[in-house]
């Protein structure tokens, strides 16, 4: 099998799915623009070939090296990035090299754009926050008079949170007008409570191979007001929560796919949408959670989605059951320039028997993740809640 990876470096994560797709016989090539030398070695050794492409946002570049690859190793099975921002890159090669195997140009838009997303998830029934796309001020006026204040503002096609900012007043929305990005822009009513997501692999036909969820505070109210970082993964994921999130994958057509679906579990009722306790879907991801999620995925569920998700590749199916030994996994950051209660020496004496991972994080990350990262795991919540207090307290 040839599986063609865009952008092996970045995530880091994407290392691991390397090693495991190396481990089970796929060849695997990846293009990138990091010198292969800069490479790590774990990387360097899962690879077959590695192109190196000065510029991966030219797509001439790009290209070029996979007519190199289908060249010398004949027709490639599997094309991917695991990487949000390359999703109409890979949707377009796969276009252009007659690739089976994930979504093609024909079908990307759905995927990448917010506004095209809300219109799934209405014609499903899954309930979502009312959407206005971004066009003059007297129709933003009107959206709120609707909806109420505070409402979000987010690029229609985005990577995470960024660019997104949450309008608080009037005269918050008229500055936003005025300088108005060149970007397009939605703007949503703002539905209170935690983000709690459906994390999945999943298999031919829309089967769930694996499943995760993992609840934090809104990431914008994170770095807009320079909080600490807490969230945690659990294997469990509620009822309610995994129906909408099985709903969702029917309702997109995902077939053999690591998925990342975000939703707001609701701290109040809201009117055509649910009542408190339930959930809204916030917007769907083809690709795997960043960051250290699936680590904690791993270290929840005593598992290896990595290796889920290439046997997904290979196989078509899970080949080992799940594991009974299962925890809750817990993320603390702290952020540079807050003042703790407790030293990190005082951290590792108390629950250094707990701490899976501890890192210093890449400066990039610092607002959103936090500079200096604890993961722990426990068995009970209330567990959880001591060691988030004794870290970030």
């Amino acid at each position: 099998m040839n599986y063609i990876f865009i952008s092996p470096a970045y995530p880091v994560t994407c290392t691991f799915f390397c090693d495991r797709l190396h481990k089970l016989g796929v060849n695997v090539l990846g293009i990138g623009d990091v010198p292969f030398d800069s490479l790590n070695d774990p990387l360097k050794g899962a690879l077959t070939e590695y192109f190196y492409v000065p510029s991966l946002e030219d797509y001439q570049q790009v290209y070029h090296a996979v007519a190199y690859f289908v060249y010398k190793y004949g027709r490639a099975d599997w094309l991917e990035s695991l990487n949000e921002y390359w999703l109409p890159t890979d949707a377009r090669l796969r276009t252009d090299f007659n690739i089976s195997s994930g979504t093609r140009e024909d079908g990307i838009r759905v995927l990448v754009k917010k506004s095209e997303m809300k219109k799934v998830f209405l014609s499903a029934g899954i309930p979502t926050a009312r959407q206005h796309v971004v066009s003059d001020l007297a129709s933003g006026r009107a959206f709120t008079e609707e909806v109420g204040f505070p409402v979000i503002v987010k690029p229609d096609i985005g990577v995470g949170a960024n660019g997104a900012m949450k309008l608080k007043t009037t005269e918050e929305l008229v500055s936003f007008y005025r300088d108005l990005p060149a970007v397009p822009y939605v703007m949503e009513e703002f539905l209170c409570g935690d983000i709690c997501t459906y994390d999945a692999v999943i298999g031919p036909g829309g089967e769930p191979l694996f499943e995760s969820s993992c609840t934090y505070a809104p990431v914008i109210d994170s770095v807009q007001q320079d909080e600490d970082v807490q969230f945690y993964t659990t294997a469990e994921v509620p009822p309610r929560l995994l129906e909408l999130g099985r709903r969702t994958v029917k309702a997109f057509g995902v077939d053999r796919r690591f998925v990342h679906f975000e939703f707001i579990h609701l701290e109040k009722d809201y009117a055509g949408i649910g009542k408190a306790g339930d959930y809204a879907v916030m917007e769907v991801n083809m690709r795997p959670a960043g960051g250290h999620d699936p680590d904690m995925m791993n270290y929840a569920q005593s598992a290896d989605v990595f290796q889920i998700y290439a046997e997904m590749v290979v196989f078509g199916k899970r080949l080992f059951p799940e594991s009974e030994d299962r925890y809750i996994c817990a993320y603390a950051g702290r952020k540079d320039g807050h003042v703790f209660s407790h030293s990190e020496e005082e951290i590792l004496e108390r629950y250094g028997r707990d701490i899976v991972m501890r890192q210093e994080m890449p400066p990039i990350d610092w607002p959103s993740m936090g500079r200096y990262v604890y993961i722990a795991r426990f068995r009970e919540k209330e567990e959880m809640d001591r060691y988030f207090r004794f870290v970030l307290g």
